[in-house]
């Protein structure tokens, strides 16, 4: 044990006196996490709009008021007439138009109706909608105002309620996303890199002539991955809580004991690909192409799981980061215990034994 302890501290100076391998352990999670926070945020805020206004009443310079009020829009130009719509499209000055006709006060006052136009650029049809979404909600609070308890006849009341996550915000999503690309970029590519460089240099056969079991050498070489991969999940933590103002509404011993098993499971993916390539730039390929595109892709992220057809949606099972980036949304935005996530824990826990069992049968052949 003395021996494998001396082999860690030895792995942990070699790691922080590389710079580039820092910047890359601390320096990637923070920046992914600023970007998403603030740069890629899928919030909707401060976006160009257009407004024609036939009626010119005082209901319609309260709305536009509001609009303009809010923190979703800015009212950019007041149109005259519908054939300017198009052009400030096609020009990229707005990004929606709403449309007020002709006598809107008097038939919201007379026949408790009046029509609202919203016109949405639906080349980003997502961002499109969202906008919809929100101005359609500001008008619903001005009618409520406006009427108050009124019943009107044959009205029909929508109540809508947003679990977990009310107030529509970005970081819900992305921060268990940023989380499970991290862990398992970081986690897989570098341990990786790590044991193919000491192929490439030939000093692990040095090592392995040490009186330490071969084994015991190349996990000695995964342990401060280990270490610094567990210190970015701190850090992200941190940055979610005191910078994106995201609690974390479940138990946070639970979420890093997952987040633990999680990192485990990526080195032990980098464990197996270092026992079959013997090129840096081959494992770095296989790390970025092979682990990072499919984690993208199939962990629920970015594309819902559900909306792929069938076979990729079995194809996604098979990935480790659809089950951790379900167990950090269980538990960080939901709120829910062990007995939720436990067969998402067990499936990591399966295939970690599974990774780890094919690159120690790998690493075996080629010590022989």
């Amino acid at each position: 044990m003395k021996v494998f302890i001396a082999f860690v501290r030895k792995e942990f100076r070699h790691v922080l006196r590389d710079r580039r391998s820092m910047v890359i352990l601390i320096g990637l999670p923070i920046i992914m996490m600023l970007l998403f926070g603030f740069a890629l945020s899928s919030e909707v805020k401060n976006s160009e709009v257009a407004v024609l206004d036939y009626s010119k009443d005082e209901t319609t310079r309260m709305l536009i008021d509001r609009l303009d009020q809010s923190k979703y829009f800015s009212i950019k130009k007041n149109l005259q007439n519908e054939s300017e719509i198009e052009p400030s499209f096609r020009k990229g000055e707005v990004r929606l138009v709403i449309v007020f006709p002709q006598n809107f006060n008097a038939d919201l006052l007379h026949s408790n109706s009046a029509q609202i136009r919203f016109i949405g650029d639906a080349s980003d049809p997502n961002t499109s909608n969202i906008m919809i979404n929100y101005a359609s909600a500001i008008v619903r609070d001005y009618q409520n105002e406006l009427f108050g308890e009124q019943k009107l006849p044959y009205q029909i009341n929508v109540e809508t309620r947003m679990l977990y996550n009310p107030q529509l915000k970005g970081a819900y999503t992305f921060v268990p996303g940023v989380m499970t690309l991290i862990l398992m970029l970081l986690g897989a590519m570098m341990t990786s890199v790590s044991i193919v460089k000491e192929k490439e240099t030939g000093t692990m056969e040095v090592l392995l002539v040490s009186p330490m079991k071969p084994l015991l050498v190349v996990l000695s070489k995964a342990v401060p991955y280990l270490v610094l991969c567990f210190v970015d999940v701190i850090l992200i933590l941190a940055m979610a809580v005191f910078i994106l103002d995201m609690p974390i509404e479940g138990s946070v011993v639970l979420l890093l004991a997952e987040s633990l098993l999680f990192i485990f499971t990526a080195l032990s993916l980098g464990l197996l690909i270092s026992s079959v390539v013997d090129s840096q730039q081959v494992a770095m390929f296989i790390s970025l192409v092979g682990l990072l595109m499919p984690a993208l892709v199939f962990s629920g992220f970015m594309f819902p799981i559900e909306n792929m057809p069938a076979p990729l949606q079995i194809m996604s099972n098979v990935v480790p980061t659809k089950w951790y980036y379900n167990i950090v949304s269980s538990i960080m935005v939901k709120g829910l215990g062990f007995k939720y996530v436990a067969k998402q824990t067990l499936i990591l826990f399966v295939m970690t034994i599974v990774f780890l069992g094919i690159a120690i049968k790998k690493f075996k052949v080629r010590l022989e």
